[in-house]
């Protein structure tokens, strides 16, 4: 029997996973903070839930759009860098083998075997060759401006939802409290599953997210509740 060994480990779920938690936990944390502060400047259920939608809306704009110019700034280098790396191989193809060979010899091989590597790979793909080991460049981590753009901005819509639903079913005389809570359980688990996901400490993930959260609403729920008295 053929024992096949699988490692299990985190690290590929690390990209995925820092923009979907990144963009839910802004949609909860700033949907959140703008109906405290709404909310305590003493304004109708209406008006909160007003402010919400628009703060969901914004905020999964903004995301999306933010996303997209970086990561399509990020394809712009990157081909533009591909697009280097083919003239070099065109122009100079003796030279760009030294360096991958050089680059292997870096990382432990030694110069015969680096070099009959570098042989082989360049032959089956020079391209593909030197984008991964010098310049970094995979598949696997290519910049896709959409799928980032879309990624961010539904993250952060799910993320936001939840405040929202919860200040749209309390009780006015509740709503603060209700948001507050339901913000920082949604939150806790957020962090803990994100946490947990990436192989990380569970407990300081969760009170990292909490202690961060409970400012931002109390900085928010502070100044609306001072432009309230002053108005």
């Amino acid at each position: 029997m053929i024992y096949r060994h699988r490692e299990q480990h985190k690290l590929g779920s690390v990209g995925w996973l820092r923009a979907a938690v990144l963009g839910a936990n802004d949609g909860i944390v700033s949907t959140s903070s703008l109906i405290l502060g709404v909310a305590a400047s003493q304004a109708t259920q209406q008006s909160i839930l007003v402010a919400g939608i628009a703060s969901l809306v914004a905020g999964a704009m903004s995301m999306a759009t933010g996303e997209y110019i970086s990561v399509q700034s990020q394809a712009d280098t990157e081909q533009a860098a591909l697009a280097t790396e083919r003239a070099e191989l065109g122009e100079n193809p003796k030279g760009e083998h030294q360096e991958l060979t050089n680059i292997y010899v870096a990382r432990g091989l030694d110069a015969a075997l680096a070099r009959e590597v570098a042989t082989q790979l360049m032959e089956h793909d020079a391209l593909s060759a030197h984008a991964r080991d010098e310049l970094g460049i995979t598949e696997a981590f290519a910049a896709r401006p959409l799928q980032a753009a879309f990624a961010s901005a539904s993250s952060f819509s799910a993320g936001a939802l939840l405040p929202l639903l919860v200040a749209w079913l309390a009780p006015p005389h509740y709503l603060i409290a209700a948001v507050a809570v339901a913000s920082l359980v949604f939150l806790a688990l957020l962090g803990g599953m994100a946490a947990k996901t990436g192989g990380a400490d569970v407990a300081k993930g969760i009170l990292r997210v909490t202690f961060w959260s409970v400012l931002a609403m109390g900085v928010t729920a502070g100044i609306g509740t001072l432009f309230g008295t002053i108005a």
